[in-house]
């Protein structure tokens, strides 16, 4: 026999009431966040795999953020590389115009400013350091100004004029994949720098200087020049310019495979924290009917008491 009164069913239907009460406020910061729940406590089921899949998440974000930064080097640097290569194709466009007109007047001012133009990329420059320095990224790679520094007896070697090291930069761009990205001055501009130094000590030897009529040792000279060098230092800066190609397009597929990788990661945690939001706004409903529901009958208890019933 169970007994029934009036503090009993007070007990009880406060105790309907806070239960609702919780029950709304929970559908409704679910409703409101849209998340399941605000800390791994929430998740305790899932915490562990939590935890894990966010490492990795942190991992590929970071990987995403270098080769983002990697990617513009890249680029600049087939922009210097294009450039250098302008600057020997405009060189060997030029000696073939004087070679074809028989005229030289101004074929040493073409390949005045061609050579500074060509020190121009290789002395290039990425985020305030220098491109094709190797680890000496504050030093100018190259140090000739002008073409008559190339025949200072003072400056005897090629190599003189290059003050890069030998340091290759590498970057590891994901998990398992290393790129090297690094190019030193001294191996991409060395012969293009003989090259232009051939034409200068011609230049400045019997044979020279070239202004006007072309003569028959000159005409020998830069048909030999352009057959035999500036050909394959053209075509060396092209190798070298779709190498750096390659590692561009390496990085990029690297790039799209963390992409995917880290919005499969990103479902895979949204099907654990997301809230599924038709059915959270149901919850809402019924736990907002059950409050209202719990209150009425606080609320009937109320003017139902004996004493009423008494009056």
């Amino acid at each position: 026999m169970y007994r029934v009164t009036t503090n009993g069913n007070y007990n009880l239907v406060l105790s309907n009431i806070m239960l609702a009460q919780q029950k709304q406020m929970d559908a409704g910061n679910k409703v409101a966040t849209q998340k399941n729940g605000s800390n791994l406590k929430e998740y305790a089921p899932h915490a562990e795999m939590l935890t894990a899949m966010r490492s990795v998440e942190s991992r590929l974000g970071g990987y995403l953020d270098q080769n983002k930064l990697i990617a513009d080097k890249l680029t600049t640097q087939d922009f210097a590389l294009t450039q250098l290569h302008d600057s020997a194709a405009s060189t060997k466009q030029a000696i073939e115009e004087a070679i074809a007109t028989g005229r030289t007047d101004t074929l040493m001012q073409e390949i005045e400013a061609q050579f500074r133009n060509a020190v121009s990329a290789l002395n290039s420059r990425y985020g305030g350091k220098y491109l094709f320095a190797g680890g000496k990224i504050d030093t100018q790679p190259v140090n000739a100004d002008a073409l008559s520094d190339l025949t200072d007896p003072a400056t005897p070697l090629i190599s003189d004029f290059f003050d890069n090291d030998d340091f290759i930069t590498e970057h590891k761009v994901d998990d398992a994949t290393i790129v090297k990205t690094g190019l030193l001055a001294d191996k991409i501009g060395a012969p293009l720098m003989a090259a232009f130094k051939a034409l200068q000590a011609f230049e400045e030897g019997p044979d020279g200087p070239f202004t006007g009529n072309m003569t028959d040792a000159q005409r020998t000279f830069l048909e030999g020049e352009l057959s035999n060098v500036w050909d394959k230092v053209a075509s060396d800066i092209v190798d070298v310019t779709a190498r750096n190609g390659m590692v561009q397009a390496r990085v990029d597929n690297v790039k799209e495979d963390l992409v995917a990788r880290q919005n499969s990661l990103k479902g895979m945690i949204g099907d654990i924290v997301d809230a599924d939001m038709p059915t959270a706004s149901v919850e809402l409903e019924k736990a907002t009917i059950a409050l209202q529901a719990s209150t009425q009958v606080f609320l009937t208890l109320r003017d139902s008491s004996l004493l009423n019933a008494l009056k």
